[in-house]
């Protein structure tokens, strides 16, 4: 078991107001699984991926990542877990402007002090993966939002992490680069990686294993 949430509470609070975004959330993704997320805005779904994403710590319960309890561990700490366990794929693609293509796959293992060597042949073997090594010189402005999300890919995937979590990945996509984007995510979990996708469309959570639905802090997993 790759994740394991047990009676995970979140909250919130602001003086003397408080908030409960999270209400005891019991979970289990599998390694290798792909699992999506529902729920309207206010359920709780952002707290879950941010927790499950080592962005933020849980008020009560345990989590445990591939085996370790990482509920209490200091804000460093959750940095280099998440270094090297998840990658991040977002609506809004989140790629720096004036950078290249390439500059943007090579800027995880810049900060993680990977050799020059190292990083050129993997931003080669990503951008090929992607289908974009021949517009690697090219800026996201450059860069149609397909291309740019499947830069967003590459650049997700630059520390090898286990775990990708997708957040509505395909939102500012048309349909046609929206279901090419799907078709990577598919290849990606038939290659082995676990991938959790945050989206609204039942079309789009029909791709996944199974599909987690949120509501008010509590998940139903059927």
């Amino acid at each position: 078991m790759i994740i394991d949430f047990r009676n995970i509470k979140k909250v919130y609070r602001t003086g003397s107001v408080s908030f409960e975004a999270l209400k005891g959330v019991f979970l289990n993704i599998e390694n290798g699984e792909f699992v999506s997320i529902m729920g309207p805005s206010g359920s709780g779904k952002s707290t879950l991926m941010n927790i499950i994403g080592c962005l933020d710590t849980p008020t009560g319960g345990s989590y445990y990542l591939e085996g370790r309890d990482v509920s209490g561990l200091t804000f460093d700490q959750l940095s280099e877990v998440r270094n090297q366990k998840v990658g991040f794929v977002f609506q809004g693609f989140n790629l720096l402007p004036y950078a290249t293509a390439y500059e943007n796959v090579e800027l995880p293992m810049l900060y993680n002090g990977k050799r020059s060597s190292e990083r050129k042949d993997r931003v080669a073997e990503l951008l090929n993966m992607v289908g974009l090594y021949e517009w690697r010189s090219h800026r996201p402005t450059e860069l149609s939002g397909g291309q740019q999300q499947r830069v967003a890919i590459a650049r997700a995937l630059a520390m090898d992490p286990p775990i990708l979590l997708a957040d509505e990945p395909t939102g500012n996509l048309d349909s046609q680069s929206g279901s090419e984007i799907l078709k990577l995510f598919t290849s990606l979990w038939e290659g082995g990686r676990t991938i959790l996708m945050v989206t609204h469309d039942t079309n789009i959570a029909a791709y996944s294993q199974r599909t987690i639905h949120i509501l008010d802090g509590k998940v139903d997993l059927h």
